[in-house]
């Protein structure tokens, strides 16, 4: 009785949590069933659950469970049990057809992971979970709801096949493969002809079958998608990302050519297109993208000759008859499928086709009209770019006899594409709808398309450019001149906007063609006319400007600066002649001025849009690179000016007026002052001091507000402002300074002079990130060693006193840090991210070779241990999971942990024992991170440990020795806490065997390094895990298993110098090849840790 009110009980659960508007209801419900799930009896409450069969919520938790269970390696279930439990869910399927459509789903859902799972598993030499077809063809020859299950059930096994569960990428991807690629070879293919000939018997009945039946719907539709599972399947293992949808070939093994060989697969999905409905025709055409991308070498050129043929009269079919391409699904897969037409085969192959002439003139009509549509389906408008992108981009190496015709074709699209952009600017301004141009990324993809469409027939596209830009600008002056309604002013402003994006593209194009002079003529044409709109647009600055217009002008200046502007352009190119011509620009460094102009002015008048202040910014940075372009650019007046007046009154985002959120983009700008400084800098220190003139004046004056910071009058906001802005003003110099003459000029600069106003900013505004991050980033760029600029000379005490600033610094900044509480979901921003920084600056300064660290211990110097002592404190302030939570984080912490275990075990082996534990704890967790550097770094760090301890153990003592001054003395704490700890170093030995063993090993070099130290500290145990493994293998398997792990040790002698270690790899690399080829036969058992717990 109190069973039967335990089931019940369970029900009410699963009611409330599906059912009930009530979330703290909701939540007690779903812990109750997290106890159930995690419970002893879970397995025969579930199948009383599913006997009853009362509450369908309770069906579908008993099916989650049991899938739980089944996935769960640990404490696996038995073969009998698992059989046991796929022939229980099939029966019920069978016995139970009018179930709810979740409650099939997980049921199915069950049957494809236990299958997948126990896919090699034998009984009596008979694979039990492989008479997948046989099992579920009862299921085909029933009614129209048995046989949808019995399509779903092999829909979902094939998707089973092909993903990685969180499970399997948790454990071996190999053996997954290993599964996918058996499934493949004796499954697959017979799968997907029973799909095909249950569609061919579908079309045949067409006429018969009522789509709006949700049955037949449902069978339809499950068909179909069965047919694109087995067509998506990842054929070779490369789990090809989806979003690089447009370059995908399908990988058909070579025994399915029969298949595509006749066309008749080929002609069953286009007529499957025309004889659905659109609720289904969309998955049908979802299948011929698929088919259309079979890999070339299936066939022989005459074979794919007349398949080409057929999909192309496929295609030409579809846009003669075109009704159902107004289905926006249709039109998408519709569109995939044109795009597929060029990627998968030649432009000389696509011209022999009988009916070329006909299908390229249809194609064209109808991507003309569909870029004239621009609101339907504007993410469709990528594939038939990128079909005509290919195809122009192919026209040089075409020697097919046939005509190709783009000539014809090509300047209508680039013409209806221009067009159509700039009709939508009325009606977007007019109605108010969402303006295209505002999607940056989308469009800024299909103005790379664009640039090389438009250079097909590219006098047409400049000819048709010039045409519309003169019109509208002249439209433009004279509304500006009649000062007219500002509706009519801004609709020509955005088709001034997106002539400018598309300008800026052609000009962008020619970096993938052989230009000849005249189209540099035709560029020079473009150049001078959106120069001559700069020059009106900046004259009217002072009465506002349009921020998109001005974004679309710095787009175009990157695409001009790429082309006509620096180290390998032609400087005798037509462009040049025709902007002399025009405008008087007669060489290079007049057009650079005039950049330096337009950068100036931006910075000038766009203070208040953080979007052009930061592309302009990018834009001289990028200038202030190139090696010719900045020796040129420093002869400029306007760049004196610059690095003359480089103060707020000439650059207002300079000020404090600006939010602190966009004084970022500082950092930039002086990074590009630096750089124009540096290059007639020299050893000129008043030069220097000069140009630092405005920065000298902004730290006194936020030193003498520092000086009334406990009086009435300290202006803490403003005082606030000016240190951030100076902080990220330094980092961009510094950055900048990487030569050891202008990092010194700088150093003594900044030192002893500000230092102190630093450090007080840490101490008196430590709880705010926005204060704490800039100064914390200065100083970790001041201790980074870059280009070898921190070479002090030898009676230079510098390098001391820099790590003495950075440890008072991180001991100021992590003292008073470790005390504030702060929400558990701001625990990032607002703390482990300036600890993440302290981590990077120690890491530089005890990795930058500048500073000789045995002599602050030798004179008494606390600067080493005072910042050691606060990165343990900060360390064990972070909860373990953070550490590989945050990316940031754990790529500090690693370096530096190798780091110290490198160059300071003397110090690492004075820590407590928690500490320690602390340490190897956080090294074991991420030996298994899925950040390959991580990783690595963790077998660096276990290595130098593993080293240290090995040679505390083996070491003998010299008679007589005495310990010199200043070192440390040796402790033996680490071998005592290994002592009462032993498994923590057989747990990291067990999981870095695993990893080699059984799991898709990236950094096979790196984890082999550590292993050899933890087989000799542990050789006990290693032989006992040794024996394990061979014992779990099956009996046939026993003794190459052994004989592997003997040739794994043979030559290997009892140390750990590196003879013995690169020995030991090579055994190592030996031994992973026979177990990874061991793999491939079935039975395997494959997780070391399982096999120490059974």
């Amino acid at each position: 009785m109190a069973d039967e009110q335990e089931i019940r009980q369970l029900e009410l659960l699963c009611k409330q949590l599906y059912e009930s508007q009530d979330s703290a209801v909701r939540a007690k419900a779903e812990n109750g069933l997290v106890v159930f799930q995690e419970g002893p009896d879970a397995l025969t409450k579930c199948q009383v659950l599913l006997d009853r069969g009362d509450s369908c919520y309770a069906q579908l938790l008993a099916a989650t469970t049991l899938t739980k269970l089944v996935s769960r390696s640990a404490q696996g279930l038995s073969l009998q049990q698992r059989v046991d439990i796929r022939n229980y869910v099939l029966n019920y399927l069978a016995t139970r057809p009018k179930l709810p459509p979740f409650v099939v789903q997980a049921l199915v859902s069950l049957f494809a992971r236990i299958t997948k799972l126990g896919w090699f598993d034998t009984h009596k030499e008979d694979y039990v979970f492989r008479n997948v077809v046989a099992d579920i063809s009862k299921f085909l020859q029933g009614s129209v709801e048995y046989c949808m299950i019995g399509v779903q059930l092999l829909s979902q096994l094939t998707c089973e096949m092909n993903q990685i569960s969180e499970v399997e990428a948790n454990r071996s991807l190999t053996k997954h493969r290993k599964i996918a690629s058996s499934f493949r070879d004796t499954q697959l293919f017979e799968i997907f002809r029973l799909s095909c000939s249950l569609l061919g018997t579908a079309r045949e009945n067409c006429k018969n079958l009522n789509f709006n039946d949700e049955a037949q719907h449902g069978l339809m539709t499950q068909l179909l998608k069965l047919a694109q599972n087995c067509l998506t399947f990842d054929f070779i293992g490369t789990s090809s990302d989806e979003s690089s949808d447009d370059l995908c070939t399908v990988q058909i093994p070579t025994s399915w050519r029969p298949a595509f060989l006749d066309f008749t697969t080929l002609k069953l999905f286009f007529d499957m297109y025309h004889s659905l409905p659109n609720t289904l025709s969309s998955l049908a055409l979802s299948c011929l993208v698929q088919i259309a991308s079979v890999r070339r070498s299936l066939f022989s050129n005459t074979e794919r000759a007349k398949f080409l043929t057929h999909l192309v009269n496929g295609v030409k079919h579809i846009l003669q008859n075109p009704q159902g391409l107004s289905d926006s699904a249709n039109y998408h897969e519709f569109c995939r499928l044109l795009a597929r037409l060029k990627s998968n085969y030649q432009l000389g192959e696509l011209v022999m086709v009988d009916n070329y002439p006909e299908a390229i003139q249809l194609i064209a009509k109808f991507t003309v009209q569909s870029l004239q549509m621009w609101q339907f389906a504007p993410n469709s408008v990528h594939y038939l770019l990128s079909l005509w992108q290919r195809m122009v981009a192919s026209v040089p190496y075409v020697k097919a006899t046939e005509p190709h015709l783009l000539e014809t074709y090509t300047p209508e699209v680039t013409n209806a594409y221009i067009t159509s952009r700039l009709e939508s600017v009325a009606v977007v301004v007019r109605d108010g709808l969402e303006d295209p141009i505002e999607d940056l990324g989308m469009v800024q993809q299909q103005l790379e398309q664009l640039s090389v469409i438009g250079r097909c027939e590219y006098e047409k596209t400049c000819t048709l450019l010039v045409q519309l830009f003169d019109q509208s600008a002249r439209t433009y002056q004279e509304l500006l001149a009649s000062q007219t309604q500002q509706i009519e002013i801004n609709i020509q402003e955005g088709r001034l906007t997106w002539l400018v994006y598309i300008i800026g593209s052609a000009i962008g194009g020619r970096v993938s063609f052989n230009s000849n002079e005249e189209h540099d003529a035709m560029d020079g044409e473009l150049v001078c006319r959106v120069l001559q709109l700069m020059n009106l647009t900046d004259s009217r600055l002072g009465q506002g400007g349009c921020e998109k217009l001005e974004l679309a002008m710095l787009s175009f200046f990157e695409q001009f600066r790429k082309i006509y502007v620096g180290d390998q352009v032609q400087k005798n190119s037509k462009v040049y002649r025709r902007l002399s011509e025009v405008l008087g620009l007669n060489d290079e460094a007049t057009v650079l001025s005039v950049f330096i102009r337009k950068i100036i002015t931006n910075l000038k008048y766009w203070g208040r849009s953080e979007q052009i202040i930061s592309r302009t910014l990018q834009l001289l940075n990028d200038l202030s690179v190139g090696y010719s372009c900045v020796r040129k650019l420093v002869k400029l007046d306007e760049v004196q000016f610059m690095l003359n007046n480089h103060t707020s009154e000439h650059f207002p985002f300079l000020g404090n007026a600006v939010a602190i959120t966009e004084m970022r983009c500082r950092s930039m700008f002086y990074t590009s002052l630096g750089r124009l400084l540096m290059v007639d800098l020299g050893e000129d220190e008043d030069r220097f001091h000069t140009f630092m003139i405005p920065l000298t004046t902004s730290f006194e004056r936020l030193g003498n507000l520092f000086a009334t910071v406990d009086s009435p009058i300290f202006v803490e906001d403003e005082a606030k402002k000016a240190l951030i802005g100076l902080a990220r003003d330094l980092r961009g110099l510094a950055y900048a300074f990487n030569t050891k003459t202008s990092y010194m000029m700088l150093f003594d600069w900044v030192y002893p002079s500000y230092t102190p106003i630093l450090l007080s900013s840490i101490e008196m505004w430590y709880h705010d990130p926005q204060v704490t991050t800039p100064v914390l980033k200065l100083f970790a760029e001041l201790l980074q060693n870059r280009s070898q600029r921190l070479q002090f000379d030898v009676s230079s005490p510098n390098g001391i006193l820099l790590f003495r600033e950075a440890s008072k610094i991180i001991c100021s900044y992590g003292s008073r840090i470790l005390n504030v509480e702060v929400p558990k979901e701001q625990t990032y921003p607002l703390k482990l991210k300036g600890i993440s920084i302290c981590f990077s600056m120690l890491k530089a300064a005890l990795c930058g070779s500048y500073v000789n660290f045995g002599v602050f211990r030798l004179y008494g110097d606390e600067a080493l241990d005072n910042a050691l002592n606060i990165f343990v404190k900060l360390l064990l302030s972070i909860p373990q999971s953070d550490l590989l939570d945050f990316p940031k984080l754990s790529q500090t912490y690693y370096l530096l942990l190798e780091c110290l275990t490198q160059d300071h075990m003397s110090f690492l082996s004075t820590l407590e024992p928690h500490v320690f534990l602390y340490i190897l704890s956080s090294i074991s967790e991420g030996l298994t991170a899925l950040d390959t550097t991580v990783c690595t770094g963790c077998c660096t760090s276990l290595d130098h440990i593993v080293t240290y301890l090995f040679k505390q153990l083996t070491q003998k003592p010299f008679p007589g020795k005495k310990n010199r001054v200043g070192m440390a003395p040796s402790s033996d704490m680490f071998l005592q806490v290994l002592e009462v700890h032993p498994e923590i170093l057989q747990q990291i030995l067990s999981t870095v065997l695993n990893v080699i063993m059984f799991e898709d090993c990236r950094n096979q070099w790196s984890m082999s390094r550590p292993l050899l130290g933890l087989i000799l500290l542990n050789e006990e145990y290693f032989n006992q895990m040794r024996e394990n493994i061979i014992r779990s293998q099956p009996p046939d398997k026993q003794a190459a298993m052994a004989q592997w792990f003997e040739n794994l040790m043979e030559g290997i002698e009892r140390n750990l110098l590196t003879k013995n270690r690169d020995r030991f790899t090579q055994n190592l690399s030996m031994f992973r090849r026979d177990i990874n080829d061991s793999l491939k036969g079935p039975n395997v058992n494959t997780s070391v840790s399982d096999m120490m717990t059974s």
